[in-house]
């Protein structure tokens, strides 16, 4: 029996677990995939008070982890497939067993939304990524594309404008929703080239990936664009599958009070799990203090 398990070892769950650690709480962390989630994979972090001249997201997630080590966070590799509100406690299943808390704090984040189109999944891993910082290494010297018009596409565009041998930006409208800043870079830089008003209708390939077949939304007209690498960064899905009809959520994302508490006693949530606007690493941070605290303060009651 563990006094909290905090599902998910991004920046929400690991700073939650820094406070439920420092309160002398049975902690245990539970991460599907990379200990410090997408915030890990991240290349140049410079929007983290504390460091002036920015952080690699590897570094800043592993000195998270760290720190919760240190207050007597037990950490574990294993995805959750289930979770119920028992007479015994809060019941967590996970691919390698089950285990038992008095309190629950869901810090699971989002995953990258998919295009859902031909191609896409026959191609995963062979040309099609979700990670420009995990698999651009792989595309040195061969065209790419991002796909996308937020701040994480153009970032990932510039990311890759200094490993493949041409960029180009897809997406299906002629405005961003990017940062003016980063948008300025992006179009300033000789090898991104930006293919708007677009949507991509099929990826085709052999062995791997060999091209995209895009759409044009105002004339339908097709065009074959050779790319030897699809990046996909069009959004984010809230990961909440093992928890469907436990907690109230609001088109998927999980509805919080101020404290992070969830429809149900005992049951927190924090990061980008929750039903809010904002998503960064900063306030994934506030609201894992927030639980954390909340959390303490619901097993002294």
């Amino acid at each position: 029996m563990y006094d909290v398990i905090i599902l998910g070892g991004g920046p929400a769950g690991l700073a939650a677990g820094i406070y439920t650690g420092r309160a002398w709480l049975k902690t245990l962390v539970l991460e599907s995939a990379v200990i410090g989630g997408n915030a890990a994979i991240a290349d140049q972090i410079d929007n983290y008070p504390g460091f002036p001249f920015g952080i690699l997201g590897g570094e800043l997630m592993e000195n998270f982890r760290k720190q919760a080590e240190r207050f007597g966070v037990e950490i574990r590799i294993e995805e959750v497939t289930h979770m119920t509100n028992t007479v015994d406690g809060k019941k967590v299943v996970t691919t390698e067993g089950e285990y038992l808390a008095r309190t629950i704090i869901i810090a699971t984040g989002a995953r990258r939304r998919e295009l859902e189109v031909d191609g896409e999944q026959e191609f995963l891993g062979r040309g099609v990524s979700y990670c420009a910082t995990c698999d651009g290494a792989f595309f040195r010297g061969y065209p790419v594309a991002v796909v996308g018009g937020g701040e994480s596409a153009v970032k990932e565009a510039l990311f890759l404008a200094d490993i493949a041998s041409k960029v180009y930006l897809i997406h299906r409208r002629d405005e961003f929703r990017a940062s003016p800043g980063s948008v300025d870079k992006m179009m300033n830089n000789e090898k991104i080239e930006c293919k708007l008003n677009r949507v991509i209708k099929r990826i085709e390939g052999d062995t791997v990936m060999r091209s995209v077949i895009l759409q044009d939304v105002k004339s339908d007209e097709e065009e074959v664009l050779p790319v030897e690498g699809l990046f996909v960064s069009i959004g984010l899905v809230a990961a909440t599958e093992f928890i469907e009809g436990l907690v109230n959520t609001e088109d998927g994302y999980i509805i919080t009070d101020d404290h992070m508490q969830t429809s149900v006693n005992g049951i927190f949530a924090a990061g980008d799990i929750r039903a809010k606007r904002t998503r960064q690493i900063a306030t994934a941070v506030g609201d894992g203090a927030q639980a954390g605290m909340a959390a303490t303060e619901y097993l002294k009651e």
